[in-house]
């Protein structure tokens, strides 16, 4: 399962994301171990896939900040209240605020935001990103 999107999963971003603020719902299964490339010094840490995906979360929330978005909530995922519990085993729930889709897809192609980007592909072994509008606060 890939941890990056589709060229056609951007576009659709593009071309049908939400036009006013967004939310982001990441859904997060960690590696037990970190996978990096053998060439990377960080093979060499054997960091968990959690620790991995934080390296990545620095950065990546400086440049949500930066874009005016903010982390609207974040957590464990304690249990499937509805539906088949097997299948929706995450480790963590992050919901990320942003002002417009361009604000995400700006962050998207910054080339620093890329740059750490391997941090989330070796701590990941699955993810599911959920485009939502931002709706009603509570």
């Amino acid at each position: 399962m890939s941890v990056v999107p589709t060229p056609q999963q951007i576009q659709t971003m593009a071309t049908d994301g939400p036009t006013g603020p967004m939310v982001m719902v990441n859904l997060l299964k960690y590696r037990k171990k970190a996978a990096y490339e053998a060439d990377r010094a960080e093979a060499k840490e054997s960091l968990s896939g959690r620790d991995a995906y934080q390296r990545y979360g620095m950065v990546a929330m400086q440049h949500v900040m930066m874009r005016g978005g903010s982390v609207v909530w974040g957590g464990p995922q304690k249990f499937v209240m509805i539906g088949e519990a097997g299948s929706n085993d995450w480790d963590d729930v992050v919901c990320v605020r942003y002002p417009s889709r361009d604000a995400f897809l700006n962050m998207t192609q910054d080339p620093d935001y890329l740059a750490a980007h391997y941090h989330r592909e070796a701590g990941l072994e699955r993810t599911v990103l959920l485009c939502c509008g931002a709706g009603v606060a509570a």
